[in-house]
C-alpha cells in the first residue's frame, strides 16, 4: 500500500508535540535557550522569515541540526508554510533524540503574526 503525504504527516503528528502559534510564543519566552526552526526552502525565506529563526531545508535537516543544536532537551519550535513539513521534521528530531521539540501547526501568515 502507497501512503500518501497526507497519511505520513498524520502519522508524524501522533509522534510529535504539535502547538499553535500562541503557545510557542509562550513556550519560547519562558525558554532561555530555544530555537526557532524553519524547515521551508530558501527561495520560500527569502520571502519572509522569522525574526531569530535557522532556516534548515526539511530535505538537510539530519545533516545539519547538529550544527545549531547539541542539546538533546533544548526547545525546538519547527515550522513551515502550513504544518506538514513541521510535523515530519519535529517526528524526525524526536527520533533522533531530541526531547524537547514541538511542531507549529500554522499557517506561516499567522506564525509570522505571533513570534515576529
Amino acid at each position: 500500500m502507497i501512503k500518501s503525504a497526507k497519511d505520513l504527516i498524520l502519522a508524524a503528528q501522533k509522534t510529535c508535540q504539535c502547538i499553535d502559534a500562541v503557545g510557542a510564543k509562550q513556550l519560547f519566552d519562558e525558554t532561555e535557550h530555544g530555537i526557532i526552526l524553519d524547515v521551508r526552502e530558501p527561495s520560500e525565506t527569502e520571502q519572509s522569515s522569522i525574526n531569530g529563526s535557522i532556516n534548515i531545508p526539511r530535505g538537510l535537516l539530519e545533516m545539519k541540526i547538529q550544527n545549531h543544536c547539541t542539546e538533546p532537551k533544548q526547545l525546538i519550535l519547527v515550522h513551515c508554510a502550513a504544518g506538514g513539513r513541521a510535523s515530519l521534521a519535529a517526528a524526525r528530531l524526536v527520533e533522533m533524540g531530541y526531547s524537547n521539540v514541538y511542531a507549529i501547526i500554522e499557517k506561516f501568515n499567522d506564525i509570522k503574526d505571533k513570534l515576529g
